[in-house]
């Protein structure tokens, strides 16, 4: 696996896990993983079938650079029905702390193991029995990231390009459901999800979303809302239950850092649209309108000047949801290491390969 080492951009390793076909009942433990330079954060993701009564728990535990073994952090316990689906909070100790979906080391960390244990009374292997918990796809992605983001990318030279993805705004759906993230207009990852699950086909059916209310503009956001709840942290921004929401409708995804507007751009080449998770000031993003501590967009084309075209759920309402940014800013505000760093989820089918990598991915 190779390493992008240069000062300017995040250093990030992807490691995918092949869980076994057959293993030690309800329980599967990784080798240590050697990540290859010294990590600041750990971020798993997953997808998992849950049959009622069943949940999956994903942990993470590191060594760092001083040659210690961390304790087992929880990073998750997960049922798509919602019995558990949550983060833990009050795990933090002298080598680190889990902050919702990222364990950040308070000590840099240079190898790591994954564990995920299987619950409930049908639970078989990792692999998953007929009537048990399934673990479909496993990642850890590794990283460290400069406060200071890259100069900005140059722009590719093959035109422009975008996906017609559907575009869902938060606010049509505010006052929703005020229980889940209280309610439409905090639901920027819910939206997002729906949007991509929708561009691919995929997504509740109509005994799904019996449960939403009559008159409702989208209620594939409100079930994605209900399926991303975290009842911990009481949000629905947790970026690995985004992902694994999206595997119960059989794509498969991951959470990981990009570096560049670039990257963007080889995956929406490759026909598959990209989630981002940003902060910024009113002035900082030209044509966003609005400033946030946090807000969850997908990525869906590129204009031939090289600016990056979004479907952003913080619009007033669907016909606005589409927007054009300028390369330099938007890049700016994804990647700076005061924000997200470049956080990005992919979800995209099985079959549908990804652009090439050098590790990231």
């Amino acid at each position: 696996m190779s390493l992008v080492l240069t000062v300017d951009l995040a250093r990030v390793a992807l490691t995918r896990f092949a869980v076994p076909a057959t293993g030690t009942p309800g329980a599967w433990t990784s080798e240590e993983r050697p990540i290859g330079f010294p990590a600041t954060q750990l971020v798993p993701s997953w997808t998992a079938r849950t049959p009622p009564g069943s949940w999956v728990e994903v942990e993470l535990r590191a060594r760092t650079a001083g040659g210690g073994l961390t304790k087992w952090y929880v990073m998750g316990r997960w049922s798509e029905h919602g019995t558990p689906r949550t983060s833990v909070a009050g795990q933090g100790d002298e080598d680190g702390d889990v902050a919702v979906d990222t364990l950040v080391a308070r000590r840099p960390l240079v190898a790591f193991q994954v564990r995920v244990t299987l619950h409930g009374a049908a639970s078989g292997t990792v692999s998953g029995t007929a009537s048990g918990a399934e673990v479909g796809s496993l990642c850890v992605m590794a990283s460290a990231v400069p406060h200071r983001p890259p100069a900005p990318s140059p722009p590719g030279t093959a035109g422009a390009v975008e996906l017609e993805v559907p575009r869902h705004s938060q606010h049509e759906h505010a006052g929703h459901y005020p229980q889940y993230d209280g309610g439409g207009a905090n639901w920027c990852g819910p939206a997002s999800v729906a949007m991509v699950l929708g561009f691919w086909g995929r997504g509740p059916d109509a005994a799904e979303l019996e449960w939403v209310g009559p008159g409702d503009p989208c209620p594939a956001v409100d079930h994605a809302a209900r399926g991303t709840f975290d009842s911990s942290y009481q949000g629905t921004g947790n970026w690995p239950f985004n992902v694994a929401y999206a595997g119960t409708y059989g794509l498969s995804g991951f959470v990981t850092r990009l570096r560049s507007a670039a990257e963007l751009e080889a995956f929406v080449r490759a026909g598959i649209p990209v989630i981002t998770s940003q902060s910024f000031r009113v002035h900082e993003l030209p044509g966003a309108g609005y400033s946030t501590t946090g807000s969850i967009m997908v990525v869906t084309g590129f204009t031939a000047e090289g600016d990056v075209v979004v479907n952003d759920p913080a619009a007033p309402c669907d016909a606005q949801v589409r927007r054009v940014h300028p390369r330099a800013a938007f890049e700016n505000v994804w990647l700076r290491g005061s924000g997200s760093g470049g956080i990005a989820y992919v979800l995209h089918p099985p079959e549908v390969p990804l652009p090439p990598s050098d590790g990231n991915w």
